[in-house]
Formats: structure tokens, sequence, C-alpha cells
């Protein structure tokens, strides 16, 4: 996905409301987890597992995600983390 023509969020538009079931895209533009939620200045992404069933959630700073809307207005974020990295890190426990 060219992410090149896609609006940047705004601060203020990085609530639960619009982030929540998120996709988020990592180094090779590959889909690497969903938005489960957000903790103080973390996002909680749901890595693996499949349709939500067995996926692990893991916290990220949330400036390391670089949220934005696609030409159908839908919200996604780019990382430059991978799949692989996100699973190894440790399981967010709220």
């Amino acid at each position: 996905m060219d992410h090149t023509n896609h609006v940047r969020l705004a601060s203020n538009e990085l609530t639960t409301d619009i982030l929540d079931g998120a996709t988020i895209y990592g180094a090779d533009d590959e889909k690497v987890g969903t938005v489960s939620h957000l903790h103080g200045s973390e996002v909680v992404i749901d890595v693996g597992g499949f349709l939500g069933i067995g996926a692990k959630p893991v916290a990220v700073p949330a400036n390391q995600l670089n949220f934005m809307r696609d030409e159908d207005g839908d919200v996604h974020a780019v990382t430059s983390w991978t799949k692989d990295q996100l699973e190894d890190m440790p399981e967010h426990q709220d």
C-alpha cells in the first residue's frame, strides 16, 4: 500500500474512538496487528492470532506509530517494527 497520499492524523484525533480496530502495517508493509485500545500514552496492539482469537496484546509508545487515513477514510498506522519483533515483546496487562 502506498501511504504517501494518506492524510496524517492530528494529535487530537488519537483517541480510542478513532483508533480502535485500526490496522497496523510493519516494515515491509505487512499487516502486523490491530489496535486494541489506548493505555495512557501507549497503544495496545493485538498481534498474531486469527480474527482476534489467540492474539497477544503488546503496548507500544504512540509516537512510534504513524497514524493516517487512506482514500476511503479508513484509519491505519505504519511502524518500523516487524510482526516477529512485536510478538517478541512482553504481553500487555491492563
